[in-house]
């Protein structure tokens, strides 16, 4: 049965208060199902669905719900449910909803937990955001390094059930230092008396609770491991970063480097839980800003107003021109933030890539200038043509040139490359367009030069 019909079926027996037929269709749906259910409901409606599961699902589920969707919930819960409810999470997303929470209330929380589960949930909401601290959890199984394959499978049985993976095995010597690792299938196809030392990896891959979770996650793509173990800047096992929340950092960086190119600032949340102020707010600074920059491409029109008014015909070619500029240097500047984001491109490699610009650039403004010679033949004879042609060749160069460049420049300055805007690019690329335009027109038309 599909998750639409499910869902209209659930829905169906909530308004029924049908309590056997809930718990038959929540059992029939897969976590990320029910989350989804949860998120397109009222919070009312959706704490009283999550009642109907046991802590451990309830649990399941809120992980998969945005921040936003988590405190609206969590509103209508008392202080003692909401604690079970962040012990039972992922020790990584308990911390994350906990800091979200008024310190009033964590207070509160945290008096109605046990002391271990206290002290675990203090210690993981301590580290700063966009840190492998903040996103990594403790839920990881260790074994000593002097046991043998059947006393390390013995002891992972009893250890190891709230782990989050159980996959990637860390060894911790006598001072609970992280000596080396182990996968699950490497332990079970050891012989039985085999011992750990011999059989783990002594070169372990890590990284420290205040390691940016960017590089934790090209990390673990990089050597295409399930989990990064991260240390408290030595060598003490403090946690793991899991291959899945790598993807969520990862999914996170890419949204915001969109938004960035785009123009607009960090969305927390998502656009769906985002307000009307927020939206507004994020978007309006560059707007005004790029708005005022487009003066510059008024001021050369008007510097050109003699050449214009001699061949209006100019005008017709005017839009296709700058467009055309705007589109190659945003395409220019995707690339080059894409790659410097990825590790693909380093600064030392500027001049190579300049160089390879201005042959590819050069190639499409030539491409682009002999398509469109003729339409400017048609439009106003071979001088109109020349002139539109040669604009178009040297406009795309010089657009596609701001976009590689910008990004380099930025990330040179310790600024954020995807600062490097398609609008910015385009803005910058239309001022420089109309000059050489027009310029290009006055010299070929043989007008005279504006004073």
């Amino acid at each position: 049965m599909s998750y639409e019909t499910l869902a209209a079926s659930l829905r169906s027996a909530m308004e029924r208060q049908d309590h056997d037929a809930i718990r038959l269709l929540l059992s029939e749906l897969p976590t990320a199902d029910i989350a989804e259910f949860v998120r397109t409901e009222q919070p009312a409606t959706s704490l009283q669905l999550l009642n109907y599961l046991p802590i451990d699902a309830r649990a399941d589920v809120f992980g998969y719900l945005e921040p936003s969707e988590q405190l609206e919930i969590a509103k209508d819960l008392d202080d003692l449910r909401l604690g079970q409810l962040l012990a039972r999470m992922n020790a990584d997303e308990g911390a994350d909803l906990f800091n979200l929470l008024h310190p009033a209330r964590q207070d509160a929380i945290l008096r109605g937990m046990a002391k271990e589960e206290r002290e675990e949930l203090r210690r993981l909401a301590s580290y700063a955001e966009g840190t492998a601290g903040a996103i990594m959890t403790s839920d990881y199984v260790v074994v000593p390094a002097d046991l043998t394959a059947r006393e390390a499978l013995d002891q992972i049985r009893l250890t190891a059930p709230d782990a989050e993976t159980i996959y990637q095995i860390y060894v911790l010597d006598e001072q609970q230092r992280i000596a080396g690792t182990l996968s699950l299938r490497e332990l079970i196809l050891a012989p039985p008396h085999s011992r750990i030392e011999a059989l783990m990896t002594h070169e372990v891959v890590s990284a420290s609770v205040d390691t940016p979770q960017e590089e934790v996650a090209k990390l673990i793509a990089r050597y295409d491991i399930l989990a990064l173990p991260i240390t408290n800047g030595g060598d003490r096992l403090v946690g793991i970063v899991t291959y899945d929340d790598a993807m969520d950092v990862a999914e996170a960086e890419a949204t915001e480097d969109m938004h960035k190119g785009a123009t607009i600032g960090k969305l927390e949340g998502g656009l769906r839980s985002a307000s009307l102020l927020t939206l507004y707010r994020k978007r309006v600074g560059w707007l005004v800003l790029l708005a005022f920059a487009n003066i510059f491409s008024g001021a050369g029109i008007a510097y050109f107003e003699d050449t214009i008014s001699a061949y209006i015909v100019l005008v017709f070619f005017f839009p296709l021109l700058m467009g055309s500029g705007g589109n190659a240097g945003a395409q220019a500047a995707t690339l080059m933030v894409r790659g410097l984001a990825v590790g693909d491109v380093r600064f030392r490699d500027w001049g190579w890539l300049l160089g390879k610009e201005l042959l590819v650039a050069g190639a499409l403004g030539l491409t682009m200038g002999l398509a469109i010679a003729s339409l400017g033949w048609l439009r106003g004879g071979p001088d109109i043509a020349l002139v539109v042609a040669l604009s178009m060749l040297v406009i795309v160069m010089i657009g596609s040139l701001i976009g590689m460049s910008l990004p380099f420049l930025l990330n040179r300055l310790n600024l954020d490359p995807a600062t490097a805007s398609a609008p910015l690019v385009t803005t910058i690329a239309d001022a420089s367009g109309v000059l050489v335009y027009f310029g290009i027109a006055t010299a070929i038309l043989g007008l005279p030069s504006p004073s």
